[in-house]
Order: structure tokens, then C-alpha cells, then sequence
């Protein structure tokens, strides 16, 4: 016979717990990341907070202890933490859930839970999968749906917060539903935007996004990073992980009939496309978007050279054009003109002798389906959903 758990009733029994696929189609779920902020800055559930339940270092100190000794020490370290941080943890979720937290001696609570070991914390919190979500869920996770969030969880529900659920399979099984989404992936027709760089393949692919709402793939956007040597200027690149999370919740999202995206490269930055994105853009529609000079130059000078803070990131990129380009003719030539204020002189060189030759090689023997001016990304943008729609492309696939 089992001994009388020294668990409070309220905070023990059956813990609810969803599948990523419901907690991710629940319109207005709120998910809280219990991991270590390392844990949860290499890749989360986009929209996410992380409210950690033990630090970088304290989670370091857990594991090592969990492999030199043993899982009971690893857990008496992870409890006598938690009682120390049980009191922020909870002001914090009740802050991003707008729920007020009732009166209760909650380190006291906790020691009570972990009284009795990790054995037996496992067998009072029984993990039951639930069929539909409640209003407004609290979605909690770990790494591996284990005890750090099931004990959580068990927690909140015990003071009250009714809508609070675990993640079955904590980020391990989120990561698994991402690559499934990715690779099941069934790309509609898909329209690709090419050109020269600067003509605004960007631009015009966020107007038309606006007027045709779920027609895009911003592939750059996702990344963080334009998808050159100076792509990573003023934005914030991010891990592989993190794009694949981004690019699944924007495919399971859906297209409303086509799919623009625009032409890249295998790796956008350090990242690399999966193979049914890579096969998409492969197969797609090519339209060509053109620009005048001037017009290029002046994309080019806004989108990285608006901010001063982008100097230093240009500054510190430009010797490796030079050196690609001849070092014995352009070394420190590129520098110089960007630090004498010579903007315009600078980008229309790059375009001349890097970008251009570079370009016009990788799209040789391509064909076009149309070409459009892109001098007013608006009018681009419209002329494009325009075009498609003549085609028949953009009933709701």
C-alpha cells in the first residue's frame, strides 16, 4: 500500500496535457517556456515567453549533478531552487496570463510537493490528454514534457489557474511537429520574384502581402538576413532551428491560393531551405522585376545605409568584396568611399563589378514569364497579383 502523499489534494492527480498540433491551432493560447533562457533563445514556439524555471547556470549544475550522481540529487537540487524562485515565477506567468494569483504560502506548498521525492511527484502528477483546449489555455513546457512542467502546471491549477495545460512531449515533440509540418508541405503555384539586387523584390513582395493577405513567403523575413554578403546589415539572423519554427507556423498558416516568394539561394544567411521549399522555388513561375539604376541605388541606400549604427557592419564586410573583386585594385577602395560620405558612388560600384556579374551568372538561360517595373513597389506589387490572377492562379487552393 502506498504511502499518503504529503501533496496538498488541490495540487495532485491528473495533469491535462495537449499535443503541439492543438496547442498551435488554439487561437488564443498564451505559451509559457519553462526552459533555461540558453534553452529557449536557440529555438522556441514563435510568440512564446519564456518565463525559465531555473537559470543557465542552475540547470548546468542540475544535469551535471543528475549524471556524476544521481536523478534524486539532481532533483533535490531542482526543488530546493525552485522554492527559492517559486514566488517571481508565479507573479511573472500571472502577469503575461492577466490572472491574479490568490493568497497562499507558495514555498511552503512547494517543499510539501517535492517532499517525497522524484518518484513520487512522478506518480501523484498523471499526465491525461485532453480533446479540446480550454478558453484562452496557458500552454506550459519543458524540454520533454517531464516533471519540470507537469509539476508546474499541477501548481497553477492547484492555485486556481483552471486553464493551464501542459505540453505533451514538452519542445522535443514541438520540434518534431515542425519538421513534420515542413516536409508534408504541398506548395500551391508558386510565383518567384527575380531581379537584379536593388530593384525591390522585398518591397514588392510586402506591398502585395498587404493587398493579397496569405499569398507570401517571406523567406528573408524568417531568417533575418537578405541573402548576401552584406544580408545580415541592421537585421538580427537567426539559428536554422529557429527559421524552421517560423517556417512552419507560416506554412501551417495556409496560402490563399498562390504562393509568391522570393528568389533565393539554397541558404538564405546560415540557414538552409528545406527541401519542399527549395523544390518550390525550383519549380515556380519566374517573374522578373526590373528598376532603373538610380531607383536601385536608392534602395539600396535606405534599406543599409539609413541607420548610422550599419556602418560598422558594412565597414567590417567590405574588405571581403575587396578581396574577391582584386585585392592589389580595390583593397581598402570600398572602405574609403563609405567613410567619405560617397553612398552613391559605393553602391553603384557594388552593383557594377559584385552584384550584377553575380546575379546575371546564376540566372543564366532562365526564362521569364513576365517582366515588371518596380520603380513604385505598390504598383509592382498590384501589377503582380494582377498578372497571377489573369492566370487563373489565385482561387483558394
Amino acid at each position: 500500500m502506498a504511502p499518503e502523499s504529503p501533496i496538498p489534494p488541490a495540487f495532485r492527480g491528473e495533469v491535462p496535457t495537449v499535443t503541439p498540433a492543438q496547442a498551435l491551432a488554439a487561437p488564443q493560447r498564451c505559451v509559457i517556456d519553462l526552459r533555461s533562457p540558453v534553452e529557449f533563445s536557440a529555438d522556441h514556439v514563435p510568440g512564446s515567453r519564456n518565463v525559465p524555471l531555473f537559470d543557465d547556470v542552475e540547470r548546468a549544475v542540475i544535469g551535471t549533478l543528475y549524471q556524476q550522481r544521481s536523478p534524486s540529487a539532481a532533483f533535490a537540487e531542482g526543488a530546493e531552487r525552485t522554492v527559492e524562485r517559486i514566488g517571481s515565477l508565479t507573479r511573472e506567468i500571472a502577469g503575461a496570463v492577466a490572472w491574479d494569483v490568490p493568497p497562499a504560502d507558495l514555498e511552503s506548498v512547494v517543499e510539501r510537493m517535492c517532499a517525497g521525492g522524484v518518484e513520487a511527484l512522478d506518480r501523484d502528477l498523471s499526465p491525461v490528454p485532453l480533446d479540446v483546449l480550454p478558453d484562452q489555455a496557458v500552454v506550459l513546457l519543458c524540454w520533454r514534457g517531464g516533471l519540470r512542467s507537469r509539476s508546474v502546471t499541477a501548481f497553477l491549477r492547484g492555485l486556481g489557474l483552471d486553464r493551464a495545460v501542459c505540453l505533451e512531449g514538452g519542445y522535443r515533440a514541438y520540434r518534431r511537429w515542425v519538421r513534420e509540418r515542413i516536409e508534408r508541405w504541398e506548395a500551391p503555384p508558386t510565383f518567384v520574384l527575380r531581379g537584379l539586387t536593388g530593384v525591390g523584390k522585398t518591397l514588392v513582395l510586402r506591398e502585395l502581402e498587404e493587398i493579397r493577405p496569405r499569398w507570401t513567403l517571406d523567406l528573408e523575413g524568417l531568417a533575418g538576413h537578405r541573402s548576401s554578403i552584406l544580408g545580415m546589415v541592421g537585421l538580427e539572423p537567426c539559428t536554422q532551428k529557429t527559421f524552421d519554427s517560423r517556417l512552419a507556423a507560416r506554412l501551417d498558416e495556409g496560402f490563399v491560393g498562390p504562393c509568391v516568394v522570393e528568389g533565393e539561394s539554397r541558404k538564405v544567411g546560415d540557414v538552409i531551405l528545406p527541401p519542399v521549399v527549395w523544390n518550390a522555388l525550383g519549380g515556380g513561375t519566374s517573374i522578373e522585376l526590373v528598376a532603373p539604376p538610380e531607383r536601385r541605388i536608392e534602395v539600396l541606400r535606405e534599406d543599409y545605409l539609413a541607420r548610422e549604427r550599419n556602418r560598422d557592419q558594412i565597414a567590417a564586410q567590405l574588405p571581403f568584396i575587396e578581396n574577391r573583386l582584386g585585392k592589389r585594385r580595390w583593397a581598402g577602395r570600398l572602405v574609403e568611399l563609405l567613410h567619405g560620405g560617397r553612398e552613391d558612388e559605393l553602391v553603384a560600384l557594388l552593383l557594377e563589378h559584385y552584384y550584377d556579374p553575380l546575379y546575371r551568372h546564376s540566372e543564366k538561360g532562365r526564362d521569364y514569364a513576365v517582366t515588371i517595373d518596380t520603380s513604385d513597389p505598390r504598383a509592382a506589387a498590384e501589377r503582380v497579383a494582377e498578372w497571377i490572377e489573369g492566370r487563373g492562379a489565385h482561387a483558394t487552393a
